[in-house]
């Protein structure tokens, strides 16, 4: 006698030819996949150690098929996880097994540039970079500027809040943004901020951005620009001993200097890097500091010259200043690298992303060196180092289930560090699923429950990004246990708001 089938695999092909039935009656054919073959390429974003095929991904065109989908799906009662570029860090966009991936990539149209206003209208799958591209022939730029600006989308950022080297002196997404307008997972239009310096009611904005696609859709963003500065020059800093060079950032900032970027990268990233893109980094230097000034040429030499004498006074054993565009573009070409320049090095990595007061730089990257011993795991450290942003990158291999384990288990000793520190478990990658459990070390009952009344006033079903909202208080009683026991959370176990 044959044993009977497993459930599982026929009611997920029923429910998905349901869902295929609804979408197939509001999207073209080549904007609906589901098998195997057209869904892998779906299943993570840049965080691939945890992988999920979609259900259905849905590829609309215009803003009346989002809609739809939408209220389709809503219908449904199925989940429904918004996409961009993919190039996020943390799991947010990683699909649910149940659910339809919304792809918005095709929505990348620049709608409208205004040079008097200084505002740039964009469809959400628009690339950071190519904002700037566009508000050149004006003067002008976009100046959140993440790693991934070539590839990553302004949709995105918006979910993430993302920053980039320059956040220190322009801001994050949140300062640069005036308008959001989308939809709810119902289906509904909305819109957050408006074109004016401030909104009536509530500032619902700075609750959208940030939000990880757990509220709301993002369609179409109003962005601020910045006129382009007249001159641009870096330091290079080298030192030996990452202490000295903490106590630099500290420094800097303390002789009240805002430089318009400032980052720190130990000695592994350094010679990762520099064998990548031979940027003219000191390869002898502990770590080195990376400070850029802009403004009028007079604006530029006085604060060069003050950055420099606090740099010296802090101990750096040797400072270079670029000469002209080219060689600062050299300089920043290293640390906009250090991502793909660790892939070369490893077969694969986990970006960590935590933040702590600058005055503590140092005692992280040294609690860092001791956990490279306990796990037995190399890691390479850069830092948006003027806002105290780390992005550790763990160096493993995902074939050897141990070695994610004790990578896991790893970074989230990082994160409970940083807020031992007195820091934050997140700075612009956001939770995803990669910090759901390390969430627990942070907040409290009362804290958790005040996001899940958010959540629950924009999405009373849970259907939009679900698996992404903070665990339970069980949910951290067991992530307690396994710290403990150096044991490991399994992603399909992930709690499911």
């Amino acid at each position: 006698m044959n044993a009977p089938a497993d459930p599982q695999p026929l009611q997920r092909a029923v429910r998905q030819a349901q869902v295929v039935a609804a979408l197939r009656a509001l999207l073209p054919p080549e904007a609906l996949l589901w098998s195997a073959e057209e869904t892998t390429p779906y299943e993570c974003d840049g965080l691939t150690a945890y992988r999920q095929r979609p259900l259905v991904v849905a590829l609309p065109e215009t803003e009346a098929q989002v809609q739809a989908v939408l209220k389709a799906c809503h219908a449904l009662q199925v989940p429904v996880v918004a996409r961009g570029a993919g190039t996020g860090l943390s799991g947010g966009a990683m699909p649910h097994a149940d659910g339809v991936t919304l792809s918005l990539a095709r929505f990348n149209r620049i709608l409208a540039i205004d040079p008097l206003s200084r505002t740039a209208r964009v469809q959400c799958g628009v690339r950071n970079l190519v904002i700037s591209e566009a508000a050149a022939p004006h003067g002008l730029y976009y100046a959140p500027d993440p790693s991934s600006q070539i590839a990553c989308t302004i949709g995105g950022n918006v979910a993430e809040n993302s920053g980039g080297v320059h956040c220190l002196k322009y801001g994050l997404t949140l300062h640069n943004v005036l308008k959001v307008r989308g939809f709810t997972v119902e289906g509904e239009p909305v819109e957050f901020g408006s074109a004016a310096l401030d909104a009536a009611g509530y500032d619902l904005l700075s609750v959208v951005i940030g939000s990880e696609g757990m509220l709301a859709v993002a369609m179409e963003v109003t962005v601020k620009l910045v006129p382009r500065p007249q001159l641009a020059r870096c330091i290079m800093a080298s030192f030996d001993d990452v202490r000295k060079a903490g106590d630099a950032v500290a420094a800097v900032i303390a002789a009240g200097i805002i430089p318009a970027g400032l980052e720190m990268m130990d000695k592994p990233m350094t010679a990762a890097v520099e064998d990548f893109v031979h940027a003219g980094y000191d390869l002898d230097a502990e770590a080195i500091l990376l400070c850029e000034s802009d403004g009028t040429p007079e604006e530029v030499e006085e604060e060069i010259g003050r950055m420099s004498e606090v740099l010296r006074s802090a101990g750096a054993t040797a400072i270079a200043v670029s000469r002209d565009e080219a060689e600062r573009l050299k300089f920043w070409s290293g640390r906009k690298n250090a991502f793909p320049a660790s892939g070369r090095i490893s077969p694969d990595y986990m970006c960590m992303d935590s933040t702590i007061p600058r005055k503590r730089l140092a005692d992280i990257l040294l609690a860092i060196q001791q956990m490279e011993r306990k796990y037995g795991l190399r890691c390479a450290n850069v830092f948006h180092a003027g806002d105290g942003n780390l992005h550790p990158l763990i160096l493993f291999d995902a074939n050897d289930p141990d070695q994610l384990r004790r990578c896991e288990l790893f970074g989230a000793e990082i994160l409970e560090t940083s807020v031992a520190m007195g820091g934050t478990v997140t700075g612009e990658h956001g939770v995803g699923v990669e910090k759901l459990n390390s969430m627990c070390v942070q907040f409290s009952r009362e804290e958790c429950e005040q996001m899940f009344a958010l959540k629950r006033a924009f999405d009373p079903q849970g259907l939009l990004n679900p698996g992404k909202a903070i665990p339970t208080l069980n949910r951290c009683a067991e992530y307690g246990k396994m710290l403990v026991r150096g044991g490991r959370l399994a992603h399909p176990d992930l709690p499911r708001y």
